[in-house]
């Protein structure tokens, strides 16, 4: 059974679409021409009950199609070959025959914003979360694309960090606090700023890892940046839910700014010759803040420093076109009202999720859309012969 329908005139093209989702915070939908029905959120799939409960909601999905006759054309999925939600659309796409389409993950945070607004122009999208599979197999998160129906590029990115221990880093805030005092030159800083918290022989661990690029691997997710802020200004060093340290650093900014003047930030980034956003000096900045106990304000600079590093970044790449904002991390509310008013105030134009989730939860549209306007599909479709029921 679907969880809603909702009503999207202006989405997509003639074809149904299946789309999957994510692997956390897991959705599917069906796209019948302005009509998206969405299954319930079945949540992360590293749960055999989630993965069962996408298996009978695709399952309901491609019977709803069927029912409103328009049976499914095309299923698209996350370009993650791994993850159950892609295991699902392609059997489902062996046993209809009918053509799956890979969707990255960030393309697919941007599709869905323009879905959810009816565009079909180019565009410029900031896609910010903590993970996604990039085209070149490493983790991306902090990305600059342009987008348009028939395809898109990657413009530029964050700055990559290591993340030691590979995915337990984003479990573990101080990890990304290590590898932010290593991307400073000042590894040798790890111990005497962590030990006491985490052990000595973690802490130690963990430089030498950093120090020998051994289970480090890169990611330019822009949530392990928000990780790495609230390791170095002590906010939060082990997370028990997720964005548990996003969350509380918001809280500690939006606290600092609703009582004190907002802080400087100019100079606190810098856009390198290859497109990437490099806040390291903003790091540096939030280290200084941090030995003199204004762990506050340093939560407000690193809010405000990171909305205007972003508007100048984007606002590079406009050039008159409008710029979208998809991606987890835009729930947090204080960044995108500063993102958004440093945009405006330089003309540009912006758009972000309103009714759909800004997150994985909302990211099946953004991969319908994208596989909607897919141009070899399209020419697929359109010679295609009669499709299994």
């Amino acid at each position: 059974m679907t969880a809603h329908v909702q009503h999207l005139p202006h989405a997509l093209g003639d074809h149904t679409v299946l789309a999957t989702g994510a692997w956390l915070k897991n959705a599917a939908c069906v796209c019948i021409g302005g009509e998206v029905h969405w299954s319930p959120l079945h949540g992360n799939l590293d749960d055999p009950a989630h993965c069962v409960a996408l298996d009978t909601s695709v399952a309901a999905l491609v019977e709803a199609a069927a029912r409103a006759g328009r049976p499914v054309r095309a299923i698209a999925h996350d370009l993650h070959p791994d993850f159950y939600s892609t295991r699902v659309a392609l059997e489902w796409g062996e046993r209809l025959g009918v053509p799956t389409v890979a969707v990255q993950h960030h393309h697919a945070h941007i599709g869905a914003v323009a879905a959810e607004h009816g565009l079909s122009e180019h565009v410029v999208g900031l896609a910010l979360d903590g993970v996604g599979l990039g085209t070149d197999g490493a983790a991306w998160g902090g990305e600059l694309l342009e987008v348009a129906p028939a395809g898109w590029r990657r413009l530029g990115s964050f700055t990559p960090l290591a993340l030691p221990g590979g995915d337990v880093a984003a479990r573990e805030p101080w990890r990304m606090a290590a590898a932010a005092l290593h991307a400073l030159g000042r590894s040798d800083e790890i111990d005497q700023r962590f030990a006491a918290a985490v052990g000595d022989s973690a802490a130690r661990t963990v430089g030498v890892m950093l120090a020998r690029s051994r289970n480090c691997p890169p990611s330019t997710g822009a949530g392990r940046w928000f990780d790495a802020a609230a390791g170095l200004l002590g906010v939060c060093l082990r997370q028990r839910t997720e964005a548990e340290a996003a969350i509380a650093l918001e809280r500690l900014a939006s606290g600092y700014l609703d009582a004190h003047e907002a802080p400087d930030v100019a100079d606190l980034w810098q856009v390198t010759d290859n497109g990437e956003l490099d806040l390291r000096p903003l790091l540096a900045e939030l280290l200084t803040l941090a030995d003199a106990g204004e762990a506050a304000r340093g939560a407000a600079v690193f809010h405000l420093a990171l909305a205007a590093a972003l508007a100048h970044w984007a606002t590079l790449a406009a050039q008159g076109r409008s710029v979208l904002l998809g991606g987890g991390c835009f729930a947090n509310r204080l960044l995108a009202a500063h993102l958004r008013t440093s945009l405006a105030t330089r003309g540009v134009r912006t758009h972000m999720p309103g009714t759909v989730p800004c997150g994985d939860a909302g990211l099946a549209l953004g991969q319908a859309w994208v596989a909607a306007y897919d141009p070899q599909l399209r020419a697929m479709l359109a010679t295609a012969p009669r499709i299994r029921s």
